[in-house]
C-alpha cells in the first residue's frame, strides 16, 4: 500500500510522514523528489521546465521506483509529494493502479496565510520564494480538484504528531 501526503510547502508532509512511518509497522518514507533529483543530475541537463515533475520520465520513475521497492520489501511506502497538476496525479495514480497497488491520498491542508507564516518562520530551510511560488497554484488546485480526490487534514491547528496520528488512524480503519 502507499500512503501519499500531498499539500503544498509548509503543510508538514515531511514532518507528518516520518511521525506516520512510525505509527504504521512495515512502513517505509519514500522521498519522490530523490528521482526529480536524479534526473536534475544528468549531464548535459534535460530541458528546462523549472519543476522536475514536468518532464515526463520523472512520474512513470516515481510508480516504477514504488513497485520496486514494494516487491522487494512488502509494506506500506509513505510518500510525502506535492502534486498540484491533476494530470500529473493521474498519470501516477493510473501507473499504481495497474500494477494493483492501493493508495490512500491525504492532502495535508493549511489556509494561506497559515502557511505562508510557516514558510517564512521556517528555521531549518529559512524562507523561500520558491515555497511562496507554490501558494496560489495550491489554492487553485484544492478549489478545483485536490480536496476532492484526497481525504483532506486540516493543519492550521494541528501539530504534526496530531495529523501523523489522523492519517495512520485512518489507514488502520
Amino acid at each position: 500500500m502507499i500512503v501519499w501526503i500531498n499539500g503544498t510547502h509548509g503543510a508538514g508532509k515531511t514532518t507528518t510522514s516520518a511521525l506516520v512511518q512510525s505509527l504504521i509497522p512495515d512502513s517505509r518514507v519514500f522521498d519522490a523528489e530523490k528521482v526529480g533529483e536524479t534526473l536534475m543530475d544528468i549531464k548535459p541537463s534535460l530541458p528546462s521546465m523549472g519543476n522536475f515533475q514536468h518532464w515526463p520520465p520523472w512520474r512513470p520513475l516515481v510508480v516504477e521506483t514504488a513497485r520496486h521497492v514494494l516487491d522487494y520489501v512488502g509494506g506500506t511506502l509513505v510518500i510525502p509529494m506535492t502534486v498540484l497538476v491533476e494530470q500529473y496525479w493521474r498519470e501516477i495514480s493510473a501507473g499504481l493502479a495497474r500494477h494493483a497497488i492501493p493508495v490512500r491520498h491525504f492532502v495535508l491542508h493549511a489556509d494561506q496565510d497559515t502557511l505562508r507564516r510557516r514558510i517564512e518562520g521556517d528555521t531549518v530551510l529559512g524562507p523561500s520564494s520558491f515555497r511562496l511560488h507554490y501558494l496560489e497554484p495550491y489554492a487553485e488546485a484544492a478549489r478545483t480538484w485536490l480536496h476532492d480526490e484526497a481525504e483532506v487534514i486540516d493543519t492550521t491547528y494541528l501539530t504534526p504528531a496530531q495529523a501523523a496520528e489522523q492519517i495512520a488512524q485512518a489507514v488502520k480503519s
